[in-house]
């Protein structure tokens, strides 16, 4: 039997294995409502085989095929694979501090607009890179950035604009976009938690110059650890890969030699003429790179993208609707007109004057199995990681504190069917019941 054969008949092994061990789980699977997790069959299983066959453990023909197909989803020319959505939001500011970019890049004092209820490692790319944030508050019904103040945080220092698309509810990304262009700021637009949410029916993630996706199991489609960075920019690709692989002047692949043609013929810094070019240093980088194993995951979740979102979406309206009841106890979602959110979480804002708080809503659900997180880091410069660091606020950041005291998520995730949709409204309307 030669090798292909043998490689299918051991795919066919493994998803019969798996599907046998999937039917045995779920016959004695408890009731719970997780907050988030992967959706993985057969078919992710049999193509992490396949990549571990090759026995080519770092980047290869898997992660080619699924950074192209990546940025085909998203209409953009280039998708990079990194090993976490953390990592994409770095690289990419990093990359706007590459010396690729000249004059125009991101200099040591600068400023970067964000907001404050961030997840910490949508800001900390700030810190690291020795810039210096700029916090503005939050819309208390959209979760997002509050542009209404943005112009007043403009300074002649500031570079660019970093945030994210919160629980999947993109921000006014239109009008951001014209006002990062005016400006000429640079915009990143962290899309860990908004895989496929739309604004006026093109993709986030494409506004700006950079677009940041995180493949974590909680997110919409998983590699384990992973993420990815997008642009249209030939340049900006160019110093984000950079970034990525050690900061090296070469842009040969795992494997490859000499894809420039002049391996041996370059003089850059103060290196001797024909220093090897893969071992040139343009950048002060790191290597954050992922698996082929972990690609072939992505390749085959892929696929699936389109049904998540579709569930994740029917879940959230489930959520939109159960709430109306109850609306004189909590601040309901708002998205903006033309915004088509691909919902990481449903957001439960309880309203100042109800008669309950967050800390006995959280631990009744959670008592009763129904899981839950807060929004991230609340309003993040009260974590003591930020106690000492330089970052300027503009406003008061009221709605990021309100969100911290009075908010918590629970999960739209693909896992929560019909029968824990119905169980999480039970729940929910026997603990309101005895405040109607």
């Amino acid at each position: 039997m030669d090798s292909e054969k043998k490689r299918q008949e051991i795919i066919k092994m493994v998803k019969e294995f798996y599907q046998i061990k999937n039917d045995e789980l779920s016959k004695n699977a408890a009731i719970s409502v997780p907050v988030s997790g992967k959706i993985i069959d057969s078919d992710d299983i049999a193509m992490l085989v396949d990549a571990a066959l090759d026995g080519w453990l770092t980047a290869g023909r898997f992660t080619d095929l699924f950074e192209t197909k990546l940025a085909e989803f998203f209409g953009l020319k280039y998708g990079l694979m990194v090993n976490s959505g953390s990592s994409a939001n770095l690289i990419a500011l990093s990359a706007f501090t590459s010396r690729f970019l000249g004059e125009k890049r991101l200099k040591k004092g600068e400023e970067v607009i964000t907001t404050a209820t961030s997840f910490p490692t949508t800001v900390n790319p700030i810190f690291q890179n020795s810039l210096v944030p700029v916090f503005l508050d939050v819309e208390l019904d959209t979760y997002n950035i509050d542009l209404s103040c943005i112009e007043e945080a403009i300074t002649d220092k500031t570079r660019a604009v970093m945030v994210a698309h919160t629980l999947g509810n993109p921000f006014d990304v239109e009008r951001l976009s014209k006002i990062c262009k005016e400006h000429n700021l640079f915009l990143i637009e962290d899309c860990c938690d908004a895989f496929g949410a739309t604004f006026h029916d093109k993709m986030v993630g494409t506004f700006g110059d950079f677009a940041t996706l995180s493949f974590y199991p909680a997110h919409h489609i998983t590699t384990g650890e992973g993420g990815a960075v997008l642009t249209n920019n030939p340049l900006y690709k160019r110093a984000a890969e950079s970034m990525r692989d050690w900061g090296r002047d070469c842009w040969c692949k795992p494997g490859c030699d000499n894809t420039c043609g002049k391996r041996f013929g370059w003089k850059l810094g103060n290196l001797p003429y024909g220093y090897d070019h893969k071992y040139i240093y343009s950048n002060i980088g790191y290597n954050l790179k992922a698996t082929d194993m972990q690609a072939a995951l992505g390749l085959s979740q892929l696929d699936k993208i389109k049904r998540f979102i579709q569930i994740r979406r029917e879940n959230f309206r489930y959520y939109f609707r159960f709430f109306q009841k109850y609306s004189k106890f909590f601040v309901l979602p708002r998205s903006y007109e033309g915004a088509n959110p691909s919902p990481f979480g449903y957001l439960i804002i309880i309203k100042e004057d109800a008669p309950f708080s967050r800390n006995e809503f959280v631990a009744f659900l959670e008592k009763n199995k129904i899981a839950t997180r807060m929004l991230f880091g609340g309003n993040i410069i009260r974590q003591p990681a930020y106690a000492c660091t330089e970052y300027r606020i503009v406003g008061d950041l009221k709605n990021a504190d309100y969100l911290m005291n009075n908010s918590f998520w629970i999960g739209v995730w693909p896992g929560i069917d019909e029968n824990r949709r119905k169980y999480v409204g039970s729940k929910i309307e026997e603990f309101l019941a005895k405040y109607l």
